[in-house]
């Protein structure tokens, strides 16, 4: 199925389970903006629309309700996706309605949503940068899922690691993130070489491999 007729059974799917201003919010809000992220994002990376919910109401901390443009619900996941033009809101956006937004936000991770937003100019002229975000985003729960082997697992979390650690990862910052054995670990890391993820780097008195650079190859595999 091409993305026009998944999208048009997406949309009327919803709009068939939905009535009085749920329904209305669906068809006045799905719009470009909403409509270009599912084409040049969300269809090339998943090739379907499955637990993908338009136009998606929340209720703020006020108790008022809110749509958000897109939320991916699964027995593992809460994702809220907001698509955000320069426009609306960081031009025409006064202080109280940035401090609203920053407070909704906030509120939704408090009640165990993962709020995550794109910039319109990203998704219509940069789309592959915002894929390879949401690949990243979406393997956080892919292993929860149980999809991964216990290897992929692993992969993912180690390369998480090193891109939070602001140094080269060593061995001992793997067995214990992992709760590894020495050997387990350097294995771990010399797979991940291998496949150009990482570079090693000898101790300043010998040769041999001590810490492990990550290179850029390793976004790809989250």
């Amino acid at each position: 199925m091409d993305f026009e007729s998944a999208h048009d059974l997406f949309i009327g799917t919803h709009l068939r389970e939905r009535s009085g201003e749920r329904r209305d919010r669906l068809e006045r809000g799905h719009r470009e903006a909403e409509k270009l992220f599912c084409q040049n994002v969300w269809w090339p990376l998943r090739q379907n629309f499955d637990h993908l919910h338009p136009e998606y109401e929340v209720t703020d901390w006020r108790g008022l309700h809110y749509f958000c443009d897109l939320a991916w619900i699964t027995p593992y996941a809460r994702l809220i996706i907001e698509i955000k033009g320069y426009g609306p809101h960081v031009q025409d956006m006064d202080r109280r309605k940035f401090c609203r937004e920053l407070n909704r936000e906030t509120f939704l991770t408090a009640m165990g949503f993962q709020v995550i937003s794109f910039a319109y100019d990203d998704v219509a002229r940069r789309p592959d940068l915002c894929i390879t975000l949401l690949r990243m985003m979406l393997g956080r729960y892919a292993s929860r899922s149980g999809h991964e082997d216990v290897s992929s697992i692993w992969d993912r979390e180690i390369i998480r690691l090193a891109c939070t650690l602001g140094r080269p990862i060593r061995p001992v910052d793997v067995r214990q993130h992992l709760r590894l054995n020495h050997r387990t670990a350097i294995c771990c890391l010399n797979s991940l070489c291998e496949r150009g993820i990482f570079e090693g780097e000898a101790g300043a008195r010998n040769k041999r491999i001590v810490r492990y650079a990550v290179k850029n190859a390793a976004f790809g595999y989250l």
